[in-house]
C-alpha cells in the first residue's frame, strides 16, 4: 500500500480545482510546493500583472483628460503605491493556508523530484503514492547570448519587485510579456524600447492584427525595433545596460536603465528526474501527454503549462476538470475538445478564440472572413477609444465559427460570447439573429457577419 492516493507535485491553477475533489471523495493528498504557492498567475502573472495594467490606464486616461472635458493640470506617479497596490492583490497567504489545513492533506513545503514511478523524494523523505500528478509550470527562458550572465536583467517576476520607474526599460521580445509590460511602464513614465527578432511584434498573430497592436503601443511613445536580432548585452556600470542587435546586416547598440528578457519560457521538469519514472518529454523538455492530460506512465498526468497544451490559467484550470473527469470517472473532457481562447492585455486589449486568418488558410476549409475596424464601432467612438479592429472567420460549408479576434475596448470580455456558442457547433446564421444591448462593442458582432466574403488569395 502505498502512502498516498494522490501526491501532487506543484500548485498551478488546477490545485484549487481538484484537490478539494480528492479530498471530498476522502482521498489521502501529500501536495508538495517548494516555492510560492498559487504558481505564476497569482504570484507573477495574471493578478499582479492586470494590477498594473489598471495603475497604467489611470494614468494614461489622466493625461487625456482634456479629451473628454476634465482638466488634469498636473499628476504624478506615486510607483511605491503603484507597486503597494499590486503586492496586496497577489498576496497568496489565503490560499496557502487553506491548503495547509485542509483535511486529507500533508502539505509539503520542499521541491520534489522522482525516485521511482510511485515513488517522490521531498526533502529527505520519499512518500509514494497511488498516483501522481506533475504540475509545475515553466520559467523564462534565458536568452542564450553573448553577455548575458554578465549583466542584472530582468524576467517577468524580477520586474514586479522594482521600487522606481526605470529610465530606459529595453525589452527583448515582442510577444505578449514584452508589449503588456512595454505600455505599463511607458504609461508610468518609462521610455520603452521593444526589440523584436520577427518581421512584427507578436508573431503568432495576423499580421493586421499584430500591426494595429504595434500602432497602439507606438502611438503612446513605445520605440519597436522589428527585424532586430539581439547579439550581445554588456554593463559597463551598475545602471546601464548596452544591447546591440543587427537590422539587416548593421550592427546598432541602444543603452537603457533595465533589460526585460521576455523571449519565451521554459517547462520546469528539468530538477523533477522525469528518467526515474519512466516519463516523456518532448525535444522542448515539455511531458508528453494523451487527451486526458496522462503520460505515457500510466498513472502518472501533467497538468498546466508543463505539458506544453496550453499557457494561460485557463487551460491550467480547464487541465484540472480534464484530469478529475477522467480520473472520478465524472465526465468526458478531452484536451482535443478545447477550443484555443485567450485574451492579451494591452490597452485596448486583444480577444482571440480559435483559429487565426493564417491557421484558417492552411486548413483547407471553405472560409469566409469579415472584418471592421473600431473607428467603425459606436461603443468605442462613444468612450473615444477607437484603435484596432474586429476580424471573424466561418466555415462557409459546415456554417460553425472558425475563429474571432477582437482587438480594442472591451475585447477581453467580448470575446467570451463565443465560447460557449463554438462548444456547441452552432451556426452563425443563428448567430446573425441574436438581439445584443445597444450601446455596445458586442451589438455590432451579428451586423459584421453580413460583409463575410471569401479570402482574397
Amino acid at each position: 500500500m502505498h502512502d498516498y492516493d494522490v501526491i501532487w507535485i506543484g500548485t498551478g491553477q488546477a490545485t484549487g480545482t481538484v484537490i478539494p475533489r480528492l479530498t471530498g471523495a476522502g482521498k489521502r493528498v501529500a501536495l508538495i510546493e517548494g516555492g510560492e504557492v498559487g504558481g505564476s498567475c497569482v504570484n507573477y502573472g495574471c493578478t499582479p500583472t492586470k494590477t498594473m495594467v489598471a495603475s497604467a490606464r489611470a494614468a494614461h486616461m489622466a493625461r487625456r483628460g482634456a479629451d473628454f472635458g476634465v482638466e488634469v493640470p498636473e499628476f504624478s506617479i506615486d510607483f511605491g503605491t503603484v507597486m503597494a497596490r499590486m503586492n496586496r492583490m497577489r498576496d497568496n497567504a489565503g490560499m496557502t493556508e487553506w491548503l495547509r489545513t485542509m483535511d486529507g492533506v500533508d502539505f509539503f513545503a520542499e521541491y520534489a523530484h522522482f525516485v521511482s514511478d510511485h515513488e517522490v523524494q521531498v526533502g529527505d523523505r520519499v512518500v509514494s503514492g497511488d498516483t501522481i500528478v506533475i504540475h509545475t509550470g515553466t520559467s523564462p527562458l534565458k536568452l542564450p547570448i553573448d553577455g548575458v550572465d554578465d549583466v542584472d536583467w530582468l524576467d517577468n517576476a524580477g520586474l514586479l519587485e522594482l521600487d522606481a520607474v526605470p529610465d530606459h526599460l529595453v525589452i527583448v521580445g515582442g510577444s505578449y510579456i514584452g508589449m503588456e509590460f512595454g505600455q505599463i511602464f511607458r504609461r508610468l513614465g518609462s521610455d520603452v524600447t521593444i526589440l523584436e527578432a520577427s518581421g512584427h511584434l507578436m508573431p503568432r498573430e495576423d499580421d493586421d492584427i499584430a500591426h494595429a497592436a504595434e500602432e497602439i503601443l507606438v502611438s503612446e511613445g513605445v520605440t519597436v525595433r522589428t527585424d532586430a536580432k539581439v547579439s550581445s548585452v554588456a554593463q559597463p556600470e551598475p545602471g546601464r545596460v548596452e544591447v546591440s542587435f543587427t537590422v539587416d546586416g548593421d550592427t546598432e547598440t541602444i543603452t537603457g536603465s533595465h533589460l526585460l528578457l521576455a523571449v519565451g519560457r521554459v517547462p520546469n521538469t528539468a530538477a523533477l528526474h522525469l528518467d526515474a519514472a519512466g516519463v516523456q518529454t518532448d525535444q522542448r523538455g515539455y511531458v508528453r501527454v494523451d487527451d486526458v492530460l496522462r503520460t505515457n506512465v500510466e498513472h502518472i498526468y501533467a497538468l498546466g503549462d508543463v505539458n506544453g497544451r496550453g499557457a494561460f490559467t485557463h487551460t491550467s484550470v480547464n487541465d484540472g476538470e480534464t484530469f478529475w473527469d477522467h480520473y472520478a470517472d465524472a465526465g468526458d473532457r478531452r484536451v482535443s475538445d478545447r477550443i484555443p481562447i485567450y485574451a492579451m492585455y494591452i490597452d485596448p486589449p486583444l480577444g482571440r478564440i480559435g483559429m487565426s486568418e493564417r491557421e484558417a488558410r492552411a486548413s483547407g476549409r471553405n472560409v469566409r472572413m469579415a472584418t471592421r475596424p473600431m473607428s467603425q464601432i459606436a461603443r468605442a467612438k462613444e468612450k473615444d477609444e477607437t484603435a484596432g479592429l474586429i476580424k471573424i472567420l466561418v466555415d462557409a460549408d459546415s456554417e460553425e465559427f472558425l475563429g474571432v479576434a477582437i482587438l480594442g475596448v472591451g475585447g477581453d470580455e467580448v470575446i467570451n460570447m463565443f465560447a460557449p456558442f463554438m462548444t456547441a457547433g452552432g451556426s452563425y446564421r443563428t448567430f446573425r439573429k441574436a438581439v445584443f444591448t445597444h450601446p455596445t462593442v458586442g451589438e455590432l458582432l451579428p451586423w459584421i457577419l453580413d460583409d463575410l466574403a471569401p479570402l482574397d488569395d
